[in-house]
């Protein structure tokens, strides 16, 4: 079903001109020579910036400097990457880690959660923030940017993304009704709410912006009775998307467009977007507020879900440069950039944090599964690479540094609206 990619292949090519993937093991140390003082200086400071966490760092020439009973010892195998990660060390430890220059002994998930929790603790330099931001600034998402965007993410192959995603293929974030329950369960408890909060009528017509595989809007459309257009730019999910709908009987009440969200055109009663914020960028928000405004019909109503912050700031840029160009993580205020311009009435909001955080949890222990096999499709450098991300991610929604935002919102003055919440604990 649409894949690209099968056991055997090479790197897809949108990834083959990585930097980290030109190995495919990690490498032995370049540089033996002697530690310099001012390297020890550097390495000392640098730890006690962040508060001399519990770990430390081992050099190229296997002196270790930091904790004396570290949980996590972290290995630089080279002088170059040495101070490589002290020009940018968001950037460069994700490539020196992805393609093995630094190993991290012990516990993945508790070093980066022991790194972000002693970064959140210090207190915000403005100054070293708007620096930060400034060397981490997204792409821009033209129509054109947003496609390569797209392109270089989720057009990878379907086969890959089915080995450790549920059943549906949903590639956002989950709702756990208890923790104990299995992700399949959790995605399909996601797509309920979402439909709930969103309070859907048969007959009703929804416009999606971003479908991903096309999970919800079948979902809408087999449980509740609507008429949904879903846009998406992936070629791949577009594709298997469409033989999904045909296979389920459902062409007739469910159309996937291969085309921006600018492109929306037509008056519905429902405006959906699940994970497509992110890929927007903050330049565009006015933008998109306008295509909404533009597609709702009075009355209307609608949801973004997105991953967000608790104050503006720019996403990883190891993230960003490698594994999600074009990426940015709004702020509640900068979601109101979406809204506030047309009166758009915000009715609730709701912070599924953790959820994502378990959800992340299941992906990493499936994709941990299958990492034999995503080596045979690809190579150990790209295996390390999502293994970064996976994990990194998990660890920042645990601490608290992603934030994951449900926001519902209606036409101004819409009175055709729940009178409480209850309808959304129903079973």
């Amino acid at each position: 079903m649409g894949s690209s990619v099968s056991s055997g292949s090479t790197l897809p090519p949108q990834w083959a001109g990585r930097s980290f993937g030109k190995r495919s093991q990690p490498i032995s140390g370049q540089s033996t020579g002697r530690v310099w003082g001012v390297e020890r200086w550097l390495v000392r400071r640098l730890l006690s910036v962040i508060g001399n966490p519990p770990i430390a760092l081992v050099l190229w020439d296997g002196e270790a400097i930091g904790h004396a009973a570290p949980k996590a010892r972290v290995k630089i195998r080279d002088r170059r990457t040495f101070w490589q990660l002290l020009s940018n060390v968001y950037l460069h430890f994700g490539d020196a880690f992805s393609d093995g220059r630094i190993e991290v002994e012990g516990d993945l998930l508790e070093f980066l959660e022991i790194i972000y929790g002693a970064e959140d603790a210090q207190p915000r330099n403005r100054l070293a923030a708007a620096l930060a931001d400034w060397r981490s600034k997204p792409r821009a998402n033209t129509l054109g940017g947003s496609r390569s965007h797209i392109y270089h993410h989720y057009d990878i192959g379907d086969d890959f993304y089915r080995l450790w995603l549920d059943r549906e293929m949903v590639y956002t974030c989950a709702f756990f009704p208890s923790p104990a329950v299995s992700l399949e369960e959790a995605q399909a408890a996601k797509l309920e709410l979402v439909c709930r909060k969103l309070w859907l009528k048969p007959g009703e017509t929804v416009v999606e912006a971003g479908c991903g595989w096309g999970a919800l809007a079948l979902y809408m459309a087999r449980h509740y009775g609507v008429t949904v257009k879903a846009y998406n730019v992936s070629h791949e999910q577009i594709r298997t998307a469409r033989q999904r709908a045909k296979a389920e009987g459902l062409e007739a009440r469910v159309e996937f467009i291969e085309d921006d969200y600018r492109a929306i055109r037509g008056r519905f009663d429902v405006f959906a977007s699940v994970g497509m914020l992110e890929h927007v960028g903050a330049d565009h928000y006015r933008q998109l507020g306008e295509v909404i405004h533009g597609c709702l019909r009075p009355g209307g109503r609608g949801i973004l879900h997105t991953i967000g912050r608790d104050y503006p700031g720019c996403l990883n840029a190891w993230i960003e440069r490698r594994i999600f160009p074009g990426a940015y993580a709004p702020s509640l205020r900068e979601i109101m950039q979406v809204l506030e311009p047309r009166s758009f009435s915000v009715l609730d909001v709701e912070n599924l944090r953790l959820h994502y955080a378990l959800t992340l949890q299941h992906w990493h222990e499936r994709f941990e599964a299958v990492a034999p096999r995503v080596e045979a499709m690809f190579d150990a450098a790209f295996v390390r690479a999502w293994r970064l991300y996976l994990v990194g991610s998990l660890a920042a929604f645990r601490t608290g540094s992603l934030q994951l935002f449900q926001v519902l919102f209606a036409r101004h003055g819409c009175n055709e609206i729940p009178w409480t919440r209850q309808r959304l604990l129903a079973e």
